[in-house]
């Protein structure tokens, strides 16, 4: 109706009107200056719905697959807690997440650090969907889980499948609740087309590569300076945190350097590697924030 023509996708000269067809108003700082868009509420409203049928559609799927196509091997046990089923790994009970809530990001150590492992049975998927309630404050504040998180960080591959598959799951942004705020977070400029959550992965993805010897050829300069650096957890937290605070008004920089040292400090993380990770925001002295500077140095 809004194209006044036949048209089935919601293309970005639309989404405003479609937003405002539907109710939805733009957000507004103090000063009057736009926060949020009617398209940016609405885009994120959508991809919020997706990322849910989308991950009912998978558990859906998966139930199917293997009615038609049992297992020929029997389940071989990890642990007490889970066990790995056709290249998936399985819960052993149902209420497994519920009874034991620390289970759910050991299901991510594991399949990182599991041969052979390439996603999550439809069990564990469901029993992650069934335990949403109790991804709660005191599940983000738990030192077990924190110290699990760190363990995934720290990991010498696998953190960018275990944190793409954590926020397909939404289970990142239940646990970091500071990115659950960003999910499905559209800018609608024709610079920025991935949310920021996606952008955020695909960031940490282009910084793991430089930590592989086989994508040296991509970027060498930087592959020679990772090939020296033997804290690379250092650089993936930044990854995780450099666009945190995008969409909340004011200098994200400066509100992503909050968040960082909060989490840094929940996580036991050196204070001299907290100081790298939130450099160039706010409390690095002499420099400017990246977002304004535009500039990165290379420090000795």
């Amino acid at each position: 109706m809004v194209a006044n023509r036949r048209e089935d996708r919601l293309v970005f000269d639309l989404q405003n009107a479609v937003a405002e067809s539907f109710g939805y108003k733009a957000t507004l700082r103090p000063d009057g200056r736009v926060l949020q868009r009617a398209s940016e509420r609405l885009m994120k409203r959508y991809y919020w719905a997706a990322k849910a049928v989308a991950q009912l559609n998978q558990i859906l799927l998966l139930n199917i697959e293997e009615r038609l196509n049992p297992a020929a091997q029997e389940p071989n046990r990890i642990n007490e807690r889970f066990f790995e089923k056709a290249g998936t790994i399985e819960v052993a009970s149902d209420d497994l997440y519920l009874q034991h809530p620390q289970a759910i990001l050991e299901t991510f150590l594991l399949y990182q650090t599991t041969p052979g492992v390439k996603g999550l049975s439809a069990r564990t998927l469901r029993a992650l969907y069934n335990a949403r309630k109790v991804m709660d404050a005191s599940f983000r504040n738990d030192p077990v889980n924190h110290a699990t998180f760190r363990a995934m960080l720290m990991q010498p591959q696998g953190i960018t499948h275990a944190m793409r598959l954590m926020n397909q799951t939404s289970v990142l942004g239940r646990y970091l609740w500071v990115f659950r705020r960003i999910v499905g977070q559209m800018q609608h400029d024709l610079f920025h087309v991935y949310t920021v959550d996606q952008h955020i992965l695909m960031v940490l993805r282009n910084v793991r590569r430089f930590f592989i010897a086989e994508h040296a050829h991509e970027y060498p300069f930087c592959s020679q300076l990772a090939a020296g650096w033997d804290k690379p957890y250092v650089f993936y937290i930044a990854a995780l945190f450099h666009d945190i605070a995008k969409g909340r008004g004011g200098d994200h920089s400066e509100l992503g350097a909050r968040e960082v040292r909060r989490f840094c400090r929940l996580h036991r993380i050196d204070p001299e590697d907290c100081a790298l990770v939130e450099f160039p925001g706010q409390g690095a002295p002499g420099h400017e924030p990246w977002r304004r500077s535009r500039t990165w140095a290379i420090q000795p």
